[in-house]
């Protein structure tokens, strides 16, 4: 679930990184577990739309977990990893919304321009 880094981890440091697959960005957020996970930039759901091993909820000091709580608190938002939304990579039919956002985001990928992807936001803190 986690992406391994090769430097020292420093909270609140995300990161955007593009997909090898699809080429779009992944937002790289810190965990709970002082591990690392790649998600859906911009995209939160309601809980029981997704099943518990994938629900990722932000805790308050900005980084992530996985929200099995069953059945979950009915305002709850999550949100999901880059790898279940990729338009490049085959997947079963998990959930409809899931297979829709997979199309989007491969006419996202079809219509990106050729500009340089961007590898990292700047410190700003």
């Amino acid at each position: 679930m986690g992406v391994v880094e090769e430097g020292p981890r420093r909270l609140g440091r995300r990161r955007m990184f593009t997909c090898p697959v699809c080429g779009l960005p992944q937002d790289r957020v810190p965990t709970l577990e002082q591990d690392w996970v790649l998600l859906e930039p911009g995209v939160t759901v309601l809980a029981h739309l997704v099943p518990a091993e994938h629900r990722w909820i932000t805790v308050s000091d900005g980084r992530v977990t996985v929200y099995a709580v069953c059945p979950p608190v009915a305002e709850q938002r999550c949100r999901v990893e880059h790898r279940l939304a990729c338009a490049g990579q085959e997947l079963p039919d998990l959930w409809p919304w899931l297979t829709a956002l997979r199309v989007e985001n491969k006419r996202r990928s079809e219509r990106q321009d050729d500009e340089p992807p961007v590898v990292e936001l700047p410190d700003a803190g």
